[in-house]
């Protein structure tokens, strides 16, 4: 839970990055409250039951902790999950638990394992100023992407509850959907699907901008943009259809309603209506590509 000082602060910085408008912020603390009403996302009619556990993860670079839960019987296919700029924390063990519960065996990382165990941000985006979690992203890079990518995969390539007859999904948040993309190009053999929810900065001139290396492969891509991520770079949704269209990668590139945060229940500017509509796009992609 956030006290109104530290929702104050988070307003600022938000608008200070661009990520919110004056008229959005007006509207947070309200937002905000339904967002802490909201019911568990896990639990629906018809859910898998599902195993839950801590798995420790050897790369290259280290042991990444991260959160791993699946169907407690069978295989299904394996995903895998990246935080946003907050890290790994409850609100996305919620959502992991919610996809393992409609058939997928998901591993949720930390991906600032090599410089701090999580949680990153113990008080959630509510309560933690970007300052404090900015060091720990400027960490990382298209090469650490890589890197973990090909250990989270042959992790997951490990486990009984993953079918190796079907591929892999991936998915991120903020800095986790330019992960999402860069990972399709670092194991192209085994992710099948990739989907980024209000992505950062997807489309650079950098040779290894993640846009430029999904094109690279065959993955179907989901790609939602927020609203003001797009009014900030507008040109960047037309970047992107050209590109995958260009290469004939299949892609849905939609900008929503919700400003840049709005999947995440835990964020202020979480907009329920949306973040179901991104979520269903999501099971759609992956029933498609992972079948």
């Amino acid at each position: 839970m956030c006290d109104r000082d530290h929702f104050e602060d988070h307003r600022k910085e938000l608008e200070g990055l661009g990520l919110m408008t004056r008229r959005q912020s007006g509207m947070l603390l309200g937002g905000l409250a339904v967002a802490m009403l909201l019911p568990q996302t896990s639990g629906a009619a018809g859910a898998a039951s599902v195993i839950e556990s801590e798995v420790a993860i050897k790369t290259p670079d280290g042991t990444c902790d991260a959160y791993f839960v699946h169907p407690a019987s069978g295989t299904a296919p394996g995903i895998l999950f990246w935080p946003d700029i907050f890290g790994l924390r409850p609100a996305l063990r919620q959502m992991g638990k919610r996809l393992a519960e409609q058939g997928y065996s998901v591993l949720v990382v930390n991906s600032y394992y090599r410089s701090k165990k999580a949680p990153v941000a113990p008080t959630g985006p509510a309560g933690t100023p970007f300052k404090d979690v900015m060091p720990l992203f400027q960490t990382l890079s298209a090469q650490t992407d890589r890197i973990d990518t090909q250990a989270f995969v042959a992790w997951l390539d490990q486990q009984p509850s993953v079918a190796k007859n079907r591929k892999i999904g991936t998915q991120g948040y903020c800095m986790g959907g330019t992960s999402a993309l860069r990972a399709t190009a670092a194991a192209p053999e085994r992710i099948g699907a990739a989907a980024s929810f209000h992505g950062y900065k997807l489309v650079t001139a950098d040779p290894d901008s993640a846009h430029t290396l999904a094109a690279t492969t065959k993955a179907s891509l989901l790609i939602a943009i927020s609203a003001n991520d797009d009014k900030g770079a507008p040109e960047e949704k037309n970047v992107l259809k050209e590109t995958f269209a260009k290469a004939n990668v299949p892609a849905e590139i939609e900008v929503y309603a919700g400003p840049h945060g709005w999947c995440l229940p835990d964020f202020p500017i979480y907009n329920a209506q949306e973040a179901e509509r991104a979520w269903s796009r999501l099971l759609a992609l992956y029933s498609k590509a992972l079948a």
